[in-house]
């Protein structure tokens, strides 16, 4: 990638990077700079070949460099700046390796007029307890991740070309805003070596030391283990990232001052509570960070196209749905076409936790054992739901009427996405659901059995916000009922009516009331057309497709995406039409066609909320201008939906501009570049269909979660005819 790579700094960051970038042929010779106290340094990384050569003068070093990465501590990034600011070359791309960010981009806005658009802010995140150059390993990258924080005036070619040399590296790079990197790296890197340090401090203090050190366990040593960090570099960062680290401080002083009344107080069971809560919130952070280190990559080869039948997974909506009411019902419910998903195993897990007997799923078949309205039990410990917003938001209106006390917990995504939604009206029933400040998960709801039914108008279109509500309507007292603004999925009506309990519908009002029970019935789930979405776009878009969707579930409330796509000029046809427990169904043929820009009605954004991520790849690919409003609600999926999109179309070359609610982009043709899709199965799956038509390979990182909705995803549109592969990484 590059002939000269300047590191300044050459200890074990700037060491390992330059070893990395040795073994890897990121680069034809490195040098090095430092001050004349590091020259014995510097020796040292000449003597291991860690460097071709090094100078104390700046200049010296960075002449003909065309990369210049500083790895020095972050209290003397400022002086190197300034040092480095005279021979400022705009061809060349500058990156610093730093722990946190604000500081280095205050200082460059300092130094320099207009922050440089080709100096790209990175941290990788990775360290050993040793330090100095005799430290530095070739592979302290491998399957790390490191963290970009461009700024707004940051040059995309210049930021394209970071992502590849840390990639090259063998590292996962994403992207984060300044500000929300600070804060994030305070919470889960600044503090813990604030703690160890502050614990050793305490204990080496005593003057039982020697008895304290000498009886210590392993839990000492594992729990201390990053006080032996440098201590210069840690003032540093601990100084520049103060503004995010002392709300923490004073947030875990407040927990310990929490501990403490516990004790003092004999509160045994919070106690207990507390350190069950711990336990499995650090079995979750375990599961996530193996997850995180066998990241998936997809890449797709430009040139294919889709032709055959394929029937896809199961509908996630109506999988959810069948383990929920299934538990509820008497007797047994037999389930086939379960989409064996991340997601829908979340909620299947749920019911298991509450007493609920399952088994499956195999093969898609789920034999659910119900206990009835009132049968649920207590679970001993926090229902952990993964990324499954429809588990949280369901699951919190059935959990509002029962007896006992509950926690709903998810992963970051999902603990970041509004609950508001539900627990608003969920209160006014009489519901007591206890969140964050900001209305996020956790959530705990106290048992108790006094709700009461209402009449709620839904301000925003929303199906999971009135299948909360008409499920917490089975436990209230009276009527509940939900009046939508335009038509949203009526999965959960349907369903109720097949497990025979009374619905009322008069137009855009739904209404349920306690009064009858759920009898076990069996379902056939059809498959997901917000999965079959992507084969729909993708056999539009691809030259010499043909491709036959089978049992598709044409619910009139989820049809928005052939609306839209029929409007666009797709050629699709729908042909078997049926119902198959109660879900209407039909084969649906699509083939080849020339799109054309549309402006989306507004009456059929509710109908393809979920579908909009390949919907905008349709557009890229349509000719003219596709316009999309009134879909704020992408903004708070398991990504922002707009702002991802828009992104990753940008890279790719398309003309894409975000709005508040929507998008307008203007088609044409696709080139190839790689794309980030922040753990959105649906943003991953959408960025593989434009590689039928991109001119140049797309790469998408952190393809993970496409196991949420599409297990098989990779495999399937490979026999179909995408040149698509996947990486474990």
């Amino acid at each position: 990638m590059f002939n000269k790579l300047c590191i300044i700094g050459v200890g074990l960051i700037g060491g390992s990077i330059a070893r990395a970038a040795r073994e890897n042929k990121l680069c034809t010779q490195v040098s090095a700079f430092g001050r004349e106290q590091d020259l014995a340094n510097l020796q040292q990384a000449l003597a291991l070949q860690v460097i071709d050569s090094y100078s104390l003068e700046m200049e010296e070093a960075v002449t003909d460099a065309d990369c210049v990465i500083i790895a020095t501590p972050v209290g003397a990034m400022p002086d190197i700046l300034q040092q480095l600011a005279p021979y400022w070359s705009e061809h060349v791309l500058y990156m610093d390796a730093g722990s946190t960010k604000g500081s280095v981009v205050e200082a460059l806005g300092i130094i320099f007029t207009t922050l440089p658009d080709n100096f790209v802010p990175a941290h990788p995140i990775a360290g050993e307890e040793k330090s100095g150059v005799d430290a530095a390993l070739v592979d302290l990258f491998q399957q790390k991740r490191v963290i970009l924080t461009p700024c707004a005036q940051t040059d995309k070619k210049f930021l394209q070309l970071a992502k590849q040399f840390w990639q090259g590296l063998g590292s996962s790079v994403s992207e984060m805003q300044v500000a929300q990197h600070d804060t994030v790296l305070a919470a889960t890197s600044h503090l813990p070596h604030i703690m160890a340090f502050a614990l050793v401090d305490l204990l080496g203090r005593k003057d039982e030391q020697e008895e304290i050190f000498k009886y210590a366990a392993g839990g000492f040593k594992d729990l201390t283990r990053i006080a032996s960090s440098d201590p210069t570099m840690w003032q540093d960062i601990c100084m520049a990232n103060k503004q995010h680290i002392i709300p923490l401080i004073e947030q875990l002083c407040s927990e310990l001052e929490t501990v403490k009344h516990m004790l003092q107080d004999n509160q045994a069971q919070a106690l207990h509570d507390t350190f069950t809560y711990a336990r499995n919130a650090r079995q979750r952070f375990l599961d996530q960070h193996n997850n995180m280190n066998q990241s998936i990559t997809f890449t797709i080869q430009p040139g294919g196209h889709l032709q055959g039948q394929v029937r896809v997974p199961g509908d996630k909506s109506i999988s959810h749905r069948s383990i929920m009411l299934g538990s509820l019902a008497e007797g047994v419910t037999h389930v086939s076409g379960f989409l064996e998903g991340d997601d829908a195993l979340a909620t299947l897990r749920a019911f298991q936790s509450m007493g609920v007997k399952i088994e499956g799923p195999e093969n898609g078949k789920v034999t659910i054992n119900g206990v009835g309205l009132d049968g649920l039990l207590a679970p001993k410990e926090p229902i952990y739901l993964g990324n499954s917003g429809t588990s949280m938001r369901l699951i919190c209106g059935l959990l509002a009427g029962q007896k006992f006390d509950a926690t709903l917990t998810g992963d970051k995504s999902l603990s970041g996405r509004p609950m508001r939604r539900v627990t608003d009206p969920l209160a006014k029933m009489g519901a007591v659901i206890e969140s964050t400040e900001n209305g996020t998960a956790p959530l705990t709801i106290r048992g108790q059995s006094n709700l009461q039914g209402i009449h709620y108008d839904m301000p925003i279109a929303s199906a999971q916000v009135k299948s909360c509500l008409l499920l917490a309507g089975l436990y209230a007292r009276g009527e509940t009922s939900v009046t939508e603004p335009t038509p949203t999925r009526d999965h959960t009506e349907r369903m109720l009516s097949g497990f025979s309990h009374p619905v009322k519908q008069d137009g855009n009002k739904v209404t349920i009331s306690r009064q009858g029970k759920l009898v076990a019935t069996d379902i056939d789930v059809p498959s997901d057309i917000s999965s079959a979405a992507f084969f729909l776009v993708g056999a539009s878009i691809a030259e010499n497709s043909d491709l036959t969707l089978q049992h598709v579930g044409i619910n009139p409330t989820r049809t928005g995406v052939i609306n839209i796509l029929q409007l666009m000029g797709a050629n699709i046809e729908l042909f078997n039409q049926r119902i198959v427990g109660g879900e209407p169904v039909a084969d649906i043929r699509v083939r080849s066609a020339a799109l054309k820009g549309i402006a989306i009605p507004e009456e059929f954004v509710a109908l393809a909320i979920d579908e909009f991520p390949v919907l905008f790849v349709a557009a890229a690919c349509a000719d003219g201008t596709t316009t999309l409003t009134g879909a704020k609600e992408l903004r708070v999926k398991e990504s922002d939906r707009i702002q991802v999109m828009a992104d990753g179309l940008q890279i790719l070359g398309v003309d894409a501009q975000p709005t508040d609610d929507g998008m307008v982009i203007n088609g044409g043709s696709i080139g190839g570049g790689t794309v980030v899709s922040h753990g959105d199965h649906r943003i991953a799956m959408a960025f593989s269909m434009a590689g039928l038509r991109t001119t140049a390979p797309i790469v998408i990182q952190d393809c993970e979660n496409v196991n949420t909705s599409f297990p098989g995803f990779v495999s399937l549109t490979s026999g179909l005819g995408l040149n698509i592969s996947s990486e474990e990484g």
